[in-house]
């Protein structure tokens, strides 16, 4: 089966972990501090703390933002769970805001309708490696106290209006998981300009430990001591992941222009191919492109995905509406909130991209997606 994502390890990478695994540190250590350094050349200089999974990083980010019970969370529908999820287990009511009809990022005019004196974080995406149009969001929220954070799992390399994503919102959190556009196993971060806002993220990912003397209340107890002054977890990302991180970002450049390439072989390809619609951008965005999400028209998309999984292509679905989840159905969230959002869903189809995806099997995903659409077996792979 060829998969819809795969990451992509080299010798490098196994020897960067392995000087890891035999030096004197596997958890937190020199790496954590050096992986954070290499990922602000890529932030526009926002400092970093990295963690242990980009759920994690929403998780911190929230908890930084001092989301807690009585606040509201304005979130697209069209992510993954945790987007919500992360904030409604720090007590938040999460407020759902529909996508824009191109890009299915955050739509600001549905922001300005959503907010409120009681939202707290404004969460856009940046769906499939797009990021959404911030300078909007920021006019929407126009005399709201609430941060703005750019859920960034998919767009880690991309740039908004010539602006690197990391440096465009109030907190930025990012993934690292195999099928990202780089990955540490597990991990992720989260970045910030505000220093406050960073020094929050970084102790509530290490328990809320406070090792600074000169803010202590006890400073003087002796070398050991150490204070909890508000509650943390342990979301810490250990060295040896690092390493691995470490040595994955010094390939981002060549892994998104490989993804580029992929994005204009599918979009010359499927440009005349009738039944699909392919992803639509803007031109002030230089997407990252984490996924190729088709639209398959006339109420075939399962159609055409039970049939191309059979011809042995890994397509999936991103994502189901966070809203119909039955948790948030359950909390009184209902169908038919967020059209725009549903609408995409019902017909939406990630095809495989990833870095290591060769020309030959990019073809054969196009051919599979003609033969499903014309209803006819897929050529078996030679």
């Amino acid at each position: 089966m060829l998969p819809y994502g795969r990451q992509s390890i080299t010798d490098d990478d196994v020897a960067a972990v392995v000087a890891a695994l035999r030096s004197d540190w596997l958890t937190t250590g020199p790496q954590v501090e050096a992986l954070e350094t290499d990922l602000a050349t890529w932030t526009g200089g926002a400092g970093c703390a990295a963690v242990a999974n980009g759920t994690a990083a929403l998780h911190v980010a929230y908890a930084a933002a001092g989301v807690g019970p009585g606040d509201e969370v304005v979130v697209p529908p069209m992510t993954f769970v945790a987007t919500a999820s992360s904030a409604a287990l720090l007590g938040a009511k999460i407020v759902f805001a529909d996508v824009e009809e191109e890009t299915y990022t955050l739509d600001p005019a549905a922001v300005a309708a959503a907010t409120t004196a009681r939202t707290r974080v404004v969460s856009a995406v940046d769906y499939a490696g797009h990021p959404a149009d911030y300078d909007a969001l920021r006019a929407a929220l126009a005399g709201s106290d609430a941060l703005l954070l750019a859920d960034a799992a998919h767009s880690i390399g991309a740039s908004y209006r010539d602006r690197p994503v990391g440096s465009l919102a109030d907190l930025t959190t990012f993934s690292f998981f195999p099928t990202k556009n780089l990955t540490t196993a597990e991990g992720g971060a989260v970045a910030s300009t505000n220093p406050e806002l960073l020094k929050r993220a970084r102790r509530f990912r290490n328990i809320g430990l406070v090792r600074e003397r000169a803010e202590q209340r006890w400073p003087d107890e002796g070398g050991w001591h150490q204070e909890v002054h508000e509650f943390g977890l342990n979301h810490r990302l250990p060295d040896v992941l690092c390493a691995l991180g470490r040595s994955q970002l010094r390939r981002l450049d060549a892994f998104l222009a490989r993804r580029a390439r992929l994005v204009a072989r599918y979009d010359a390809a499927l440009a005349e191919l009738p039944g699909v619609r392919t992803p639509g951008r803007r031109p002030w965005a230089r997407p990252a492109w984490h996924l190729y999400p088709i639209r398959v028209l006339d109420g075939r998309r399962r159609e055409v995905y039970e049939r191309m999984r059979a011809a042995g292509i890994g397509v999936q679905v991103n994502y189901i509406p966070v809203h119909w989840h039955p948790v948030f159905a359950d909390l009184g969230y209902r169908r038919g909130s967020c059209p725009v959002a549903e609408s995409f869903y019902a017909e939406q189809l990630s095809l495989p991209l990833f870095p290591d995806l060769t020309d030959s099997d990019q073809d054969r995903v196009i051919d599979a997606l003609d033969a499903a659409l014309r209803g006819v077996p897929a050529r078996t792979a030679a």
